[in-house]
């Protein structure tokens, strides 16, 4: 150990008996333990100074040691964790229980984000049409590729004929997977 460890100690300027238990980083001031279990209060702000009294002795918990006075949470240093104030007030962490937590809503919004990506710059799939095609005429649906002319060529109609069994169809814009009707052969 270096020269000056003993000073990273309370043994030296405490009195006999006495332990610090914890720190209160919203007053700014250190709690402390007596042989006999009452709660001393160190100055605001100062690691040393004068100490009050905060609370009388308290009883041995179950929970304690009752040779070493240390509870079994507490550290090897003598730190253990303060259980409530000195008005009895129990004060809970607002620390997350896991760091997952903190990084929840940021995993969520990129989550979000891309499904809105794939969905917009995907391939649309679409729907076949359930409607069934007039007497005379047959299924087809449209593969990559495929234009009106080719496929009234390929049937053996006239592309007027093909396109008046289907009103409102759009050459231009053939989508893969589109079903059309498709007249059967002229004669």
């Amino acid at each position: 150990m270096g020269r000056w460890t003993q000073y990273d100690e309370d043994d030296y300027r405490l009195p006999e008996g006495m332990k610090r238990i914890g720190y209160d980083s919203d007053t700014g001031r250190y709690r402390f333990r007596d042989k006999d279990g009452s709660i001393w209060e160190g100055p605001e702000g100062a690691e040393y100074g004068e100490m009050r009294k905060v609370s009388h002795g308290l009883a041995v918990t179950d929970d304690e040691d009752v040779e070493s006075g240390q509870s079994p949470r507490a550290r090897s240093d003598g730190y253990s964790p303060l259980s409530a104030d000195a008005h009895g007030t129990v004060r809970h962490s607002l620390r997350p229980s896991s760091p997952y937590r903190t990084l929840f809503p940021f995993i969520l919004l990129v989550a979000v984000t891309l499904l809105l990506v794939f969905r917009l710059v995907g391939p649309i799939h679409t729907q076949p049409s359930t409607k069934a095609c007039p007497e005379g005429t047959s299924d087809y649906y449209i593969k990559s590729g495929d234009t009106c002319w080719q496929i009234s060529k390929t049937y053996g109609c006239s592309l007027d004929r093909m396109l008046d069994v289907n009103s409102g169809l759009n050459c231009d814009t053939l989508r893969v997977g589109q079903k059309i009707c498709v007249p059967y052969p002229d004669k």
